[in-house]
């Protein structure tokens, strides 16, 4: 299975393992919930999905790379303890709480969450001494003397033994008590994803031309050379980085990150004609709509490839205008939810009180949320945007002395006010972006496959589909309408992947 098929079976293990009946008990006991095995390819996101699945379903999560572990942080150290047997003292061992469980206590307290997901890495990886304890906990789901609380969903994962030299096999005792999933990479699972996160456009044009060069595992004189999905994600971070400080990627530098010596020597070189087609096609001027005739003529006679590239331009600065709004209209949505509060309670209530405590509030939330591994990068950013868009509004309140609801409400109102135009404004910018865009094509390309494709995309594109649904795009919809009953659709599309 890809990875995005073991996301969903997994979140459905653990709504499964959490239904109750209806005295409150589990409909699985705990003893027969198996811990879930997650076999794969390094770097295929594992890691990622165990996140999202906790948000996802409002649930705790703790996560440890286990082969950071001693077998006392695991375990626990031992001490004695004098217990009384038939009448006569003896000197027991005993275990303190493992670092592991402890923190698992710990998380229920901060946030509340009594139901989580425990995610071990690298579980086949851990040193000698401590395997025989973590195949007792995958079986027992007990360290020493202490045991997991219930309600928690163990997540082991692993890399096969081609990856990592260092794995031990499970025996059969223990693989008969975990429910083993093997996932392998997908480029069109990884893709979604890359849309979502809006990973760099070069990054992923480029690995829409050359798929084969996505996720690579080779063998060779000088050791292992791969390229993986986390590589590039990685590389895509560095490279916005880089641009904005206005600084170069080289062949060295990508081969710090994909490590297959043929890919790196490949991507860097595409890289630097991505930078020349953004300037040789003035894509700036195609965007804002002040094309020249010269640059549909250049785009009409390109190679395929080159016309993918620069398709692959458009549609990575119509994805970031589309997410920048996207953002920004989350952040109105979290202030109007925000202000809403505060007209239900300002009649009745001082108004600058009453602001300091929502403020207060979305701080706590905050906090618990991310303790409770809830927040992605991004969730985390908006709501922290929302906190800062909501202190003006605090000092607005201050400044004017205001004390009493009706002026309170005006004064929120003004200020929210001059957020929707700005909104509004963003709004009709970037869709014409979007109309710019399809006039260059419809002039440089006509009806031809690569309006086609520049179609597909943006309906596959998380941000641009967004904004498509959101606001609209009136030649989106005629051409996507045209598509949709054109009976050699999937002829095109077929005749543009043999020729990639």
């Amino acid at each position: 299975m890809n990875i995005k098929e073991a996301k969903i079976e997994i979140a459905n293990t653990l709504k499964a393992y959490l239904a109750r009946d209806e005295y409150g008990n589990y409909l699985i006991p705990s003893i027969r919930q198996r811990p879930v095995l997650l076999m794969g390819p390094p770097g295929i996101g594992k890691t990622q999905i165990m996140e999202q699945i906790a948000r996802e379903n409002g649930v705790g999560l703790v996560s440890y790379t286990i082969t950071h572990h001693t077998r006392q942080s695991a375990v626990g150290l031992p001490f004695i303890e004098t217990r009384t047997f038939a009448g006569k003292e003896y000197r027991v061992t005993e275990y303190t709480m493992s670092e592991i469980l402890a923190s698992v206590h710990q998380l229920m307290e901060r946030t509340g969450l009594h139901e989580g997901i425990l995610f071990l890495d690298e579980i086949n990886c851990v040193s000698e001494t401590l395997s025989p304890m973590l195949l007792q906990f995958l079986q027992c789901k007990t360290f020493g003397n202490q045991a997991l609380p219930e309600g928690w969903l163990i997540v082991a994962a692993g890399n096969p033994p081609e990856y990592n030299k260092s794995v031990r096999d499970f025996d059969v005792v223990t693989l008969d008590r975990v429910r083993r999933m093997d996932v392998a990479e997908d480029f069109a699972v990884w893709k979604e994803y890359a849309q979502q996160k809006g990973l760099h456009g070069a990054v992923i044009s480029y690995l829409d031309i050359k798929k084969d060069c996505f996720y690579r595992m080779e063998t060779t004189a000088d050791g292992l050379q791969f390229a993986t999905a986390r590589g590039w994600e990685d590389l895509s971070e560095l490279l916005y980085a880089y641009e904005s400080l206005g600084l170069q990627v080289d062949r060295t530098v990508v081969g710090e990150y994909i490590q297959l010596p043929r890919i790196a020597k490949d991507f860097a070189n595409y890289l630097q004609l991505y930078y020349k087609y953004q300037k040789t096609y003035h894509v700036d001027d195609i965007l804002n709509g002040s094309w020249q005739k010269i640059t549909a003529s250049e785009f009409r006679a390109a190679p395929f490839d080159e016309k993918i590239s620069v398709m692959g331009l458009l549609l990575s600065r119509l994805g970031e205008a589309s997410r920048a709004l996207r953002r920004q209209d989350a952040v109105t949505e979290y202030l109007h939810e925000a202000l809403t509060a505060f007209k239900s309670r300002v009649s009745s209530e001082p108004p600058q009180a009453v602001l300091t405590d929502l403020i207060e509030k979305q701080q706590d939330a905050l906090r618990v949320a991310k303790e409770a591994g809830h927040l992605d990068p991004e969730t985390r950013q908006l709501r922290q945007r929302t906190l800062t868009a909501l202190e003006p509004y605090l000092v607005a309140l201050r400044d004017g002395g205001v004390t009493d609801g009706e002026t309170a409400m005006e004064t929120v109102r003004s200020r929210f006010g001059e957020i929707v135009t700005a909104q509004e404004t963003a709004a009709a910018e970037t869709g014409s972006l979007f109309d710019n865009s399809f006039a260059f094509l419809e002039t440089a390309a006509g009806e031809g496959q690569e309006l086609v494709l520049f179609v597909t995309e943006l309906t596959a594109g998380y941000d641009t589909s967004w904004f498509l649904e959101t606001y609209g795009c009136e030649a989106y919809f005629r051409y996507n309408k045209e598509l949709l009953f054109d009976e050699t659709h999937a002829r095109i599309l077929r005749e543009i992947q043999d020729s990639i």
